[in-house]
């Protein structure tokens, strides 16, 4: 199982690399505010803040586990900061289905008939594991208020990796998707993870916000591509 995240990993730095060179045309050097939303060991940030200049790098992960560990790999970095928070639509309190492989863990249902969930059981199988091996509560905010509690009045990026919880992250943000000059999110096309939401519902109501698809990636040997839009009044 190391060997095949290994794998995975290294597909994925040459996938950051493309997102991060459109990022910085899109952004330039000097970047004040990042919001990582699932940021779980802190992969994204770490290396967000090791390419460019950025004031603050705001990293929300629900997880209580990983987020111990997301604290401890950017203790060292005054600018990053952690908050054990899920993020959604409204404030509330969920359930997050803990995968075995923890980044991949959901706050939505998985479907269990579904061909890419049987490949991935399979696979898990063979190595002794299940693909979810426990459920904890979390709490869910809402970006919106995080912004007016906070009095942040810009943000340059918004990351969102959440595993179907992506339309729910930026409905929580609707009161302030003005301030956000670019979105850079995943979207899978498996049918393995339950959404009541499809990429046309996320692209049209960004583009009703004012924002415009600027570049799109697929990511290696997985049905999932990855974003980034751009607000057409502030880029």
């Amino acid at each position: 199982m190391k060997y095949i995240r290994l794998a995975l990993l290294i597909f994925d730095y040459f996938t950051q690399k493309a997102i991060f060179k459109k990022i910085k045309t899109i952004l330039r050097d000097k970047i004040n505010t990042v919001i990582d939303v699932g940021a779980h060991e802190g992969e994204f940030a770490l290396n967000f803040n090791k390419k460019f200049k950025t004031e603050k790098i705001i990293s929300f992960e629900p997880n209580s586990k990983v987020f111990k560990i997301l604290k401890r790999n950017i203790f060292k970095y005054k600018n990053m900061h952690a908050i054990n928070f899920g993020v959604g639509s409204k404030e509330e309190k969920k359930m997050l289905n803990i995968n075995t492989e923890s980044s991949s863990s959901t706050l939505n249902e998985l479907s269990t008939e579904s061909k890419y969930y049987k490949k991935k059981f399979f696979l898990i199988n063979l190595f002794k594991g299940k693909i979810i091996k426990d459920r904890l509560e979390i709490n869910i905010i809402k970006l919106d208020d995080f912004i007016y509690q906070n009095k942040i009045s810009s943000i340059d990026l918004l990351k969102i990796d959440t595993e179907g919880f992506e339309f729910d992250v930026l409905k929580g943000a609707n009161n302030n998707l003005k301030l956000i000059k670019a979105i850079y999110f995943e979207h899978h096309f498996d049918n393995m993870i339950i959404k009541n939401y499809t990429l046309s519902n996320i692209h049209d109501y960004l583009v009703q916000n004012n924002f415009k698809k600027y570049f799109k990636i697929k990511m290696k040997f997985r049905k999932s591509f990855e974003y980034i839009y751009v607000n057409n009044h502030l880029i």
